[in-house]
C-alpha cells in the first residue's frame, strides 16, 4: 500500500548504501509519528536517550551565559576576529519533505519561499539577492531570479551555494537530489552575513555568519531572521511534540542547529590531521570537521571548525553556551 511504498523510500539510502550512517530519512513531516515505532528506535538511539521518554524543548534565550548573554571570545584568550556561523535546518508543513518532493511541488515549494523573500529584500536589516537554479517554472513561465552556470560555479567557490546534490549516493537514493537543479538555489543578505538555501537535504537551510568576537551576534540575528520569516503569511515550520523541528534526517531533528567556529589548533593538528583534535574534542561534546565542511581538509595553518554535535533533546541556548 502507499505507507509501505513511503516507508520502503525512506529506508532506501541505507539498503543502497552500506556506509551511510543512520541509513534513514522522513519523506514527509508526520513520518517520525506514522512510522514511529522505526524512527523512535534510531532517533532515541542515536541520540542518546536511554529513558525513551525525553521531549524535546525550543528555548533561544541565551541571557544566562557569558556576560548577561554577551559572549565575547576575547575573554576567552581569542585575539583574533573567529569565523563564526550558526544555521538551522527547517521545513514546512504543507509540503512533503525534499525526498519525496516531485519537480512541480518543488517549483511551487520556490514560488512560496520568493514570497518570504521579497518580504527580507524590503526589509532595510536584509535587503539581498535571490539567486535560482531552476531552469523555468514551467508551462512556458521564466524564472526571473535564474542565474547562469558560471555565477553558480562562482557563489560555490565562495561558499554560497552548495553543490550538486546529485553527486551525492545518500541524497540520490533518498529522492532528495531528484528533480536537479529544479526548485534549488538561495537568497542572500546585502552584507552577505545571512543566507538561505532551498531545496537542499532540508527544505531551508537558515543561516548567520561573520567575522568577529562577539558570538552571540550570529546566534541573536538568526533568532530575529527566523521570526521574520515565519511571520509570512503561508510560512509554518513543521514540528513534532516529541522531537521540536522536523527534518529530513533523524541526526538533525530537535534544534536543527549547527553553530560554529573556525579556531586555529596548530599544535593539536601538527600532523596535518584533525585525528588528534577529534580525540580532545569528543569527550567535550564538541565535533572536528575541515574548514569546508564536513570531509573536507584542516586549513594549511591548523584551522578546523569546530561545533557542538548535539541537536536533539538540547537547547538553542545550551548549545551556542557549549561552543563558548
Amino acid at each position: 500500500d502507499e505507507d509501505f511504498e513511503v516507508f520502503r523510500r525512506c529506508v532506501q539510502t541505507g539498503i543502497d548504501n552500506e556506509d551511510s550512517g543512520l541509513g534513514c530519512y522522513a519523506m514527509q513531516p508526520d513520518d517520525y509519528k506514522k512510522f514511529g515505532g522505526f524512527f523512535n528506535a534510531v532517533i532515541r538511539d542515536y541520540h542518546g536517550d536511554e529513558t525513551g521518554k525525553k521531549k524535546h524543548v525550543t528555548d533561544w534565550d541565551a541571557s544566562s551565559i557569558g556576560d548577561g548573554g554577551v559572549l565575547d571570545v576575547r575573554k576567552l584568550g581569542f585575539n583574533e576576529e573567529l569565523s563564526m556561523r550558526v544555521r538551522v535546518g527547517r521545513n514546512l508543513t504543507q509540503y512533503n519533505l525534499p525526498g519525496k518532493m516531485d519537480q512541480v511541488e518543488r517549483i511551487s515549494f520556490e514560488k512560496t519561499m520568493l514570497k518570504a523573500f521579497e518580504s527580507l529584500i524590503k526589509d532595510p536589516a536584509y535587503g539581498g539577492t535571490v539567486y535560482s537554479l531552476t531552469p523555468d517554472f514551467g508551462n512556458g513561465e521564466a524564472n526571473p531570479n535564474k542565474i547562469s552556470d558560471a555565477k553558480y560555479k562562482e557563489l560555490v567557490d565562495a561558499h554560497v551555494l552548495f553543490k550538486d546534490m546529485d553527486a551525492d549516493p545518500f541524497l540520490k537514493s533518498a529522492g532528495i537530489s531528484s528533480d536537479w537543479p529544479y526548485g534549488r538555489g538561495c537568497w542572500q543578505s546585502t552584507d552577505k552575513q545571512c543566507i538561505i538555501w532551498f531545496g537542499e537535504e532540508d527544505q531551508l537551510r537558515i543561516m548567520c555568519m561573520k567575522k568577529g568576537y562577539l558570538l552571540n551576534e550570529v546566534f541573536d540575528r538568526l533568532n530575529t531572521m527566523l521570526k521574520a520569516v515565519e511571520a509570512i503569511d503561508g510560512i509554518e515550520f513543521a514540528t513534532s511534540d516529541d522531537y521540536g523541528y522536523v527534518t529530513s534526517c533523524p541526526s538533525n531533528l530537535g534544534t536543527g542547529m549547527r553553530a560554529s567556529v573556525h579556531v586555529k589548533i596548530p599544535n593539536l593538528t601538527a600532523d596535518g590531521t584533525d585525528k588528534k583534535a577529534k580525540e580532545v574534542c569528543k569527550p567535550l561534546g564538541l565535533s572536528v570537521r575541515g574548514t569546508g565542511g564536513e570531509h573536507t581538509p584542516i586549513g594549511a595553518d591548523g584551522t578546523v571548525d569546530i561545533s557542538p554535535s548535539n541537536r536533539l533533546f538540547i537547547k538553542e541556548s545550551e548549545i551556542i553556551g557549549r561552543l563558548y
